[in-house]
C-alpha cells in the first residue's frame, strides 16, 4: 500500500485529479476510485472477458462534462493518449480504505499499462455525478509487466439488457486528436485509422447529414446486455423511418458477412422492436451479395 503523498515524492505528479502527469519522471500515474465513479454509474477496472491479446483495463477519462483531448480540459486525458510519444509510462493505482488515523487514502498500486494498439479507448454516452449524459472517454489499457488482478478489481457485468439511444456523434472519428508534440510521425499505441475506417467514418458522417436534410433524426443504440460489461455500440439509427445501419468502408464478402450478423444480433435489444435493416456501403457490392441482402436473386 502506498499514498498519493508518497508517489509524488518518488515519480512527481498532481495531487488532485485522476491522471497525473509527471513533470520531472516520465511516467503519468493514474488513480481510480470506487466510490466516486460508482457514483456516476460507471466503473474502472479489469473487464470479466479476456480477448485474443490478454487482460484488459478500462479506464474513465478526465472531466465531468463532454470529455475531450483539447485545450486544458483534456491534458490529462491527453496526456494517456500520446504516452508513448512523450516516453512515458502508465502507472495505474486504486483506492483501498484510508491510512489508520487519518483521512489519507491509501492507493493499491495495480501495475504498469500502455493504450492498447488496436482501439485506445472507446466513446460512451454516461451521466455525470449530477446525472447529465455527456460523451466519456474510455481508455483500453494493456498490462505492460506485471500486474494485480483480484476479484474485487474487475468490472461489474449488466444486471439487465437495456438499450438506450444516443447521440449520433458519439463516436471515435467525430472527437479531435490533437497532434502529438513530436516532430517525427506520431508513434502512440493507437495506430493510424486505416483508409477502410476513414472511407466508413465519411459514408457515415455523409449519410447522416442526408438523413438530416430530410428532416430525419438520427441516433446510435448503446446496449447493456445483461451478463456482459462492455456495452455493444450500433452505427446509424434512423428514429424518424425506424431503420437501423450498419456501415462498412469496403463491399467485400467479409465485411458484408459481418454487417449482416452485426445487425441480427443488434436488432434482438432494440426498442421499438423489429428495425428495418440496412447496410450501407460506398458502393453496390457483387451481384450474388446483392442479392444475399435482399433475400432473392438479383438479375443482371
Amino acid at each position: 500500500m502506498t499514498t498519493r503523498a508518497e508517489m509524488k515524492r518518488i515519480f512527481g505528479g498532481g495531487d488532485q485529479g485522476g491522471i497525473a502527469p509527471s513533470a520531472t519522471t516520465p511516467n503519468v500515474l493514474i488513480y481510480t476510485d470506487p466510490k466516486t465513479g460508482e457514483q456516476s454509474g460507471y466503473f474502472d477496472g479489469w473487464l470479466p472477458e479476456e480477448d485474443d491479446r490478454g487482460p484488459l483495463f478500462v479506464y474513465t477519462g478526465h472531466g465531468q462534462d463532454e470529455q475531450t483531448f483539447v485545450g486544458s480540459k483534456g491534458n490529462g486525458n491527453r496526456a494517456i493518449l500520446h504516452h508513448v510519444d512523450d516516453g512515458r509510462a502508465l502507472h495505474v493505482f486504486k483506492a483501498v480504505g484510508t491510512v489508520p488515523g487519518s483521512g489519507t487514502k491509501q492507493q493499491r498500486y495495480i501495475g504498469e499499462f500502455e493504450l492498447d494498439a488496436k482501439q485506445p479507448y472507446v466513446l460512451l454516452y454516461l451521466p455525470n455525478r449530477a446525472g447529465v449524459p455527456r460523451r466519456v472517454i474510455m481508455f483500453r489499457l494493456r498490462p505492460s509487466g506485471p500486474y494485480e488482478r483480484r476479484p474485487k478489481d474487475v468490472t461489474p457485468a449488466a444486471s439487465k439488457t437495456e438499450a438506450v439511444t444516443v447521440p449520433a456523434d458519439v463516436t471515435e472519428s467525430k472527437i479531435v486528436e490533437p497532434e502529438t508534440s513530436r516532430k517525427t510521425q506520431s508513434s502512440r499505441s493507437a495506430v493510424p485509422q486505416t483508409t477502410v475506417q476513414r472511407r466508413e467514418a465519411r459514408l457515415s458522417d455523409d449519410f447522416q447529414a442526408f438523413l438530416e436534410s430530410k428532416q430525419h433524426h438520427v441516433r446510435r443504440f448503446q446496449i447493456n446486455v445483461k451478463g456482459l460489461s462492455s456495452p455493444l455500440r450500433t452505427d446509424l439509427y434512423d428514429l424518424t423511418a425506424h431503420v437501423l445501419y450498419e456501415i462498412k468502408g469496403t463491399t467485400s464478402r467479409e465485411s458484408v458477412r459481418m454487417a449482416i450478423g452485426e445487425l441480427l444480433d443488434y436488432c434482438r435489444h432494440v426498442t421499438p422492436v423489429d428495425p428495418v435493416l440496412a447496410v450501407l456501403l460506398p458502393v453496390k457490392p457483387h451481384n450474388d451479395l446483392r442479392g444475399h441482402l435482399g433475400r432473392g436473386e438479383v438479375p443482371d
